[in-house]
């Protein structure tokens, strides 16, 4: 059988859990049980098999468990396309999380190279009504996935721009400072945009592409403070120098890809996804995610792996059953939560099911089907 799935995830001393094992076949996992036994550190261990800090963006000591604090250990076996790998992510106390790939070391973005992996959390519910840093980073993963080297982009302009604006609170004028920076933040950043531009593209046209009962976002970039957007390297080299003397008296970057946002509108209805109903704007979130999924799917060759954290919880029947048949029909292998069985019942013999139960502060796992 080919396509991205994992055939078998263990986990170590990973938050509540101190040993889990888990085989699997490439359908659907429908995990359940009562809050707090465990069912999103589940979904935690398996987001780590990706690059960055997963699904919470933890610090990798708060993913130990606390009784034992011996460190933390995640491994998968993932197969990718027609290759079978196996994936090792681990981090001792006081240490920085560490990669290895078939036994060898390697860095996070090389996870990206070898699968994809998207995922829906709670705390992504707010999305569309708050700060724009999040939809930033919702952009990111979702340009990641198609392109994983778009990671070493943002982090090359992260770094250049945190060292521009360490110059800007020093007060330094002299332009030679600034010069070089500049110019590194400006081919990173056209990079960073043009990435965006064209992961926005795929998401719309993974969208147009499916009868669903979700609704269809039309999307786009804008400047989080309404100005321009720098769009070529030359472009971006000249606003960040004009900017200098602004910058100055704010103390840092006032002009960038850092500064973008994504829009998002109910096509159907013409109103902006923050104007929209609670129900709507987590019905618009779940169509981007099956977009993405349905674009990797042509584009990588395999629907990637996706997380779903008590997704069910907040739809009604109808719309459950349609996720479902969607999930099915992509051929994905998606991990989702709820408090109770009956929420996969819709999925059947479709999926495979595993109970999570606490036993005195540790998570027990149960492979039923």
């Amino acid at each position: 059988m080919s396509g991205l799935f994992l055939v078998q995830l263990t986990l170590s001393h990973f938050r509540s859990h101190k040993r889990a094992a888990l085989d699997l076949d490439g359908r659907p996992v429908a995990i359940y049980g009562p809050n707090g036994a465990g069912k999103t550190n589940l979904i935690e261990a398996v987001s780590m098999l990706s690059p960055g800090r997963g699904v919470r963006r933890a610090q990798s000591e708060d993913l130990i468990r606390k009784q034992e604090a011996l460190g933390w250990k995640v491994t998968g076996h993932l197969r990718s396309l027609h290759q079978m790998h196996e994936i090792e992510t681990w981090a001792e106390p006081g240490t920085s999380r560490q990669v290895r790939i078939d036994g060898k070391a390697a860095p996070q973005v090389a996870l990206g190279r070898i699968g994809r992996m998207l995922w829906l959390v709670p705390s992504m519910d707010r999305l569309w009504i708050e700060g724009a840093e999040g939809r930033r980073r919702f952009l990111d993963r979702a340009t990641m996935s198609f392109d994983p080297g778009h990671a070493d982009e943002v982090l090359t302009y992260e770094k250049a721009m945190r060292e521009r604006n360490r110059l800007l609170k020093d007060m330094v004028r002299d332009p030679h400072w600034y010069t070089a920076l500049e110019i590194q933040m400006a081919e990173a950043g056209a990079a960073i945009h043009a990435g965006r531009v064209q992961a926005i593209a795929q998401l719309m046209e993974g969208q147009e592409d499916a009868e669903t009962s979700f609704p269809i976002a039309d999307l786009g970039i804008a400047q989080s403070d309404d100005g321009m957007i720098p769009e070529t390297a030359d472009e971006l080299r000249q606003a960040l120098a004009d900017s200098r003397p602004r910058d100055l008296v704010a103390g840092r970057t006032l002009i960038g890809p850092h500064r973008s946002d994504l829009d998002a509108a109910f096509r159907a209805k013409g109103v902006p996804a923050r104007d929209c109903s609670t129900g709507e704007q987590k019905a618009l979130l779940i169509s981007l995610i099956l977009a993405n999924a349905r674009a990797l799917a042509r584009d990588f060759g395999a629907p990637p792996i996706l997380l779903l954290d008590e997704v069910a919880a907040h739809l009604d029947a109808a719309r459950r059953a349609s996720l479902y048949d969607e999930i099915c029909a992509l051929g994905a292998q998606a991990f989702m939560t709820g408090t109770g069985a009956e929420l996969f019942e819709e999925l059947g013999a479709r999926a495979q099911h595993v109970e999570v139960r606490d036993d005195d502060g540790r998570s027990v796992v149960e492979h039923l089907s």
